[in-house]
Order: structure tokens, then C-alpha cells, then sequence
């Protein structure tokens, strides 16, 4: 299997606007039930299964979108309630190969819903308030990278759809 996905990168210089963010917000909102479309459909025998060569398995990127989005609920937490500077990082790959990675996947949907619904209304509740909330930065000590709310709302949206999109196209691999 090749990756022929070509999935564009996130964009870290696109414009941003309260409209855009407002929209991105909702994404992140709907990403659960996006997801429930999509794992509704996998057959048992397809959970181990992955969209390229040495890449995570079905079951895995689940897990991985919980883990990630954890975290970036977490880091969004820090950004509006401290004067923090630096995100804690955390090896995703690490991360990938524990055994709670091979465990259900229903786990891991579960911790997703609840967790888009709190972060989601976090997320709005900070929009109220944008040239508070939306300038703060947290530095990424692995890229160097200052990032913003807005950097992490738009990012986080991003990722659940590239995901989607890898897991959508691991399933067209098997008909």
C-alpha cells in the first residue's frame, strides 16, 4: 500500500478571522458525530488496517485522536486559565505503541465525545472575548513555534478531518 492520500499540510500562515475561527470551532463541535460515521462502518477484520505502509492502523488513529485532542483540550485550558509559557509535549508515536492503543476503540469515541462538548463550549465561551483570549500564546518547545488559541483552534479542526480523511481512504483500500 502507498500513500497516494496527499493530504495538504496544515497551514500555519492562512488568514484568520473570528468567522473562520467561529466555523472552526463547529468543526471541532461536530467532529464526534463525523467520527461515529465513519468507525460505524468498519468491520472487525478492518480495525488493523492502515491507509499507508507503516503507518497507524485504524484502531490506532482513533486512540491517537483521543490522546491528541486530550492534550490540546489540556493545552487550551492552560492558555485561558494561566500564565503558562510552554506546552508539555508528548511523543505521539510513543504514545501509539501502548497497550491502551490496541484496546477498544470504543474507549477512546467515548473520551472524544464527552471531551468535544466541553472543549467546544470552552472554545465559544473564549470567542466571546477574542482580543483576550485568541492573542495569549503558549511556546511548542519541539518546534519552537509560539502558538495561539487561534493557531490551536484551527489546527485542531485541521487534524480531525486529516485523520477522517486517512481513515476514509483505508476503507476504499479494502473493497
Amino acid at each position: 500500500m502507498s500513500d497516494s492520500l496527499n493530504l495538504p499540510p496544515f497551514d500555519w500562515e492562512a488568514s484568520v478571522s473570528l468567522g473562520s475561527l467561529l466555523n472552526d470551532v463547529m468543526v471541532i463541535q461536530q467532529f464526534p458525530t463525523e467520527l461515529a460515521k465513519v468507525i460505524s462502518t468498519i468491520s472487525e477484520d478492518q480495525w488493523d488496517i492502515s491507509y499507508r505502509d507503516g503507518g497507524w492502523s485504524l484502531r490506532q488513529i482513533v486512540h491517537h485522536l483521543a490522546d491528541a485532542h486530550l492534550n490540546a483540550y489540556i493545552r487550551t485550558k492552560h492558555i485561558l486559565t494561566q500564565d503558562q509559557d510552554m506546552i508539555q509535549p508528548y511523543d505521539e508515536n510513543a504514545w501509539s505503541e501502548t497497550p491502551d492503543a490496541q484496546f477498544h476503540h470504543e474507549a477512546s469515541y467515548l473520551i472524544l465525545l464527552g471531551l468535544h462538548q466541553k472543549w467546544s463550549l470552552l472554545l465559544l465561551e473564549s470567542l466571546k472575548n477574542p482580543a483576550i483570549h485568541l492573542a495569549k500564546t503558549l511556546l511548542h518547545p519541539e518546534s519552537g513555534r509560539m502558538l495561539s488559541l487561534s493557531d490551536l483552534i484551527r489546527l485542531y479542526a485541521w487534524h480531525g478531518e486529516h485523520h477522517l480523511a486517512q481513515i476514509k481512504y483505508a476503507l476504499t483500500l479494502t473493497k
